[in-house]
């Protein structure tokens, strides 16, 4: 047996890798915090039923569950640290007014996202409770476009969506929970054969509709074409006036909309959102409205937020290496021991050597190194190996 081995979709991170992802999380958290979002962090277990709590069943699936030793009770690993956020607002901090939380933290995944995604990925998110209207969407869509920004990474498009459009189908078509959750499936693969099989029976004008909405995606025109599904109907209008108004206020931004993106249907409530970029083939970011979180942990909190996984947002920003490190020689002289204090104020990284060194200064992460000239310490490139 090979104890080195790690189980599939899980993997190590390393100096280099792991130094990118840590800069990068620093600066979204010091982003976040400037814009008033709290820093909290939830634990890594919590007893199922709160865990799951109003999270749906396709968070259920994607649980690590075991038993806790001490209670007897079924624990769960988390795979969204959101309903958490949802559970500290609502539960423990009990404000009356608006509050900023923001997080980053490891979530566990049963099964991977994708074909090249993690089971581990690190989730680093911010939310917005207590506050109903358009306003609240606007603040955390602009700060994730900030955050991909800082991120070095270009968002090619910002896909707007609104769950009240199906589900409002879905109640006019008095559609079976069990059938509305086949048809959330095939929404998001826009299988418009299985569509078609699974709203044969469906009566019109609601039939016709569901076919319609894989079709309504691409600019603000699709805003219309959505007001055709159900004519009169007022949670679609509703939900229509919601992203228009979204559309004027972001017009900045490369905004598209997509009506049949259903991800996380069971979960949210009204606007959803994903980011996308060219160099990434799924989206990089999720976020929407979840009015109904709260609700489950006693107190019913309007709220919206979005989240990502940090480790792979750090690898699709194309900078430079980061810089590498210095080597001192061993010594305890006074100007020796205050040129290494200096460099390091400055932020450079400084290893001294140890006795029997038998590595290579490169493979140590040092291109430079300091020698002693005329009496004075001065920092040279490494020439081959030390």
């Amino acid at each position: 047996m090979r104890r080195w081995l790690l189980p599939e979709s899980i993997e190590d991170i390393l100096p280099p890798e792991a130094r990118r992802v840590e800069m990068l999380r620093r600066a979204l958290l010091d982003e976040f915090g400037l814009h008033g979002y709290e820093l909290v962090m939830p634990p890594l277990l919590e007893y199922i039923e709160s865990l799951l709590t109003g999270s749906g069943r396709d968070m259920d699936l994607r649980t690590f569950k075991l038993v806790d030793q001490l209670s007897g009770r079924t624990m769960g690993i988390r795979a969204d640290i959101t309903p958490q956020v949802a559970r500290i607002d609502a539960h423990l901090l009990n404000r009356k007014g608006v509050a900023r939380l923001c997080y980053c933290g490891d979530v566990l995944h049963t099964l991977p996202s994708g074909l090249t995604a993690t089971r581990e990925p690190l989730q680093i998110g911010a939310e917005l409770y207590g506050h109903a209207g358009i306003e609240a969407d606007v603040e955390v869509i602009r700060l994730l476009a900030r955050a991909l920004e800082i991120a070095g990474v270009k968002a090619s498009r910002l896909d707007l969506g609104h769950v009240g459009v199906f589900r409002a189908l879905a109640v006019r078509g008095g559609l079976e929970s069990e059938l509305a959750q086949e048809l959330f499936a095939v929404m998001q693969t826009k299988d418009m054969p299985d569509l078609r099989e699974l709203v044969r029976d469906v009566a019109e004008p609601v039939r016709s509709a569901l076919l319609a909405l894989p079709d309504c995606y691409g600019g603000p025109e699709v805003l219309e074409r959505v007001l055709a599904l159900l004519p009169g109907d007022a949670e679609i209008a509703q939900a229509v006036s919601d992203l228009g108004k979204l559309a004027v206020e972001l017009e900045e931004l490369p905004l598209s909309f997509d009506l049949a993106d259903l991800r996380g249907y069971h979960y949210h409530s009204g606007v959803v959102f994903a980011a996308y970029c060219g160099a990434h083939p799924g989206a990089i970011a999720l976020g929407g409205r979840y009015d109904k979180v709260g609700k489950a942990f006693g107190r019913g909190r309007s709220a919206t937020g979005f989240s990502m996984d940090l480790r792979e947002l750090s690898q699709l920003d194309a900078v430079a290496d980061l810089p590498r490190a210095i080597m001192a020689p061993p010594g305890n002289e006074n100007d020796l021991r205050a040129t290494i204090a200096a460099l390091r104020a400055k932020g450079e990284v400084v290893i001294e050597a140890l006795p029997g060194h038998d590595g290579t200064w490169t493979e140590a992460g040092c291109d430079r190194q300091l020698v002693l000239r005329a009496g004075k310490w001065t920092i040279q490139s490494i020439q081959g190996e030390a």
